[in-house]
């Protein structure tokens, strides 16, 4: 996998990079995994934006990923390495012995017609799935669960990768690519490997058209508009501020601590801003 450069033909390529997709080895996706997505423009179920600066972006369908990785026992073959769309990282198509198909995040290392397997008995190999008590110290993993059964959610995006660092009782360390040290339980699945197409985080968008093909909008400082919509608009001519930077609702923002879960407080062994 490596990036590639435009040729500045026109302005709006002179600073692109783009990615070669040396990896992927199939175009269309597995049309019974694929589902119908529903743009909704950073709006939530009564139509307010909830998220703002969202909207438009390219029509795409939804990739079924199999994130709980439960099929334990059954062997399964990488049959392709695919895009997707709704993600930075890439996505593997397994065919299992028994005929089902379903999608995998891509793993860096696991080729076409590799052979996976989930479960505690399967071997410590890059994309089978195991609990955190049957692998071994100092491996790298990703797709982590955080309740058993429920499925990975943590170590997801291109390029990342969580390492095991110890087992005590009845949960294990992780450190997290955020640097956080988290206890995790050791019935927890977790699937080996770092999660591929890790030059994602290089490339340079070059335009604002390409951003808003991804559904991002222009971001508009507070300074920049009127005291009714910002605690920090408004001004004679051009201002910085005159306070501390604040959201439109006047929660400071660079520094400010926003964690309110203190049910979870007790798992972190470390912080991931801690010097």
């Amino acid at each position: 996998m490596a990036i590639k450069q435009r040729k500045p033909t026109n302005p709006g390529s002179r600073f692109q990079t783009q990615l070669t997709f040396d990896e992927i080895t199939r175009s269309r996706p597995e049309k019974s995994l694929t589902e119908g997505k529903k743009k909704i423009g950073g709006r939530n179920n009564r139509g307010r934006i909830s998220v703002r600066f969202r909207g438009g972006a390219h029509k795409r369908r939804y990739r079924q990923i199999d994130f709980r990785r439960d099929k334990h026992g059954v062997p399964a073959r990488v049959a392709a390495i695919e895009y997707d769309p709704n993600r930075s990282a890439r996505i593997a198509l397994l065919h299992y012995a028994d005929g089902e198909k379903r999608y995998i995040l891509w793993p860096r290392g696991l080729d076409v017609e590799a052979e996976v397997v989930s479960g505690p008995a399967a071997p410590v190999n890059v994309g089978n799935a195991l609990p955190l008590a049957k692998i071994p110290l100092g491996t790298v993993v990703h797709n982590l669960e955080l309740t058993i059964g429920k499925g990975g959610q943590l170590v997801r995006g291109a390029g990342t990768g969580a390492q095991l660092m110890a087992r005590e009782g009845k949960y294990a360390q992780v450190k997290l690519p955020s640097g956080e040290v988290r206890r995790v339980h050791v019935d927890c699945y977790a699937t080996i490997g770092q999660v591929g197409n890790e030059e994602h985080e290089n490339v340079s968008l070059g335009k604002a058209g390409r951003k808003r093909w991804l559904g991002r909008k222009p971001h508009n400082r507070g300074v920049t508009m009127n005291p009714v919509d910002h605690p920090m608009g408004g001004g004679e001519g051009k201002s910085s501020g005159g306070r501390h930077p604040c959201s439109p609702w006047g929660m400071p923002t660079k520094g400010y601590k926003t964690r309110n879960n203190k049910r979870t407080d007790r798992m972190i062994v470390r912080r991931r801003n801690r010097k």
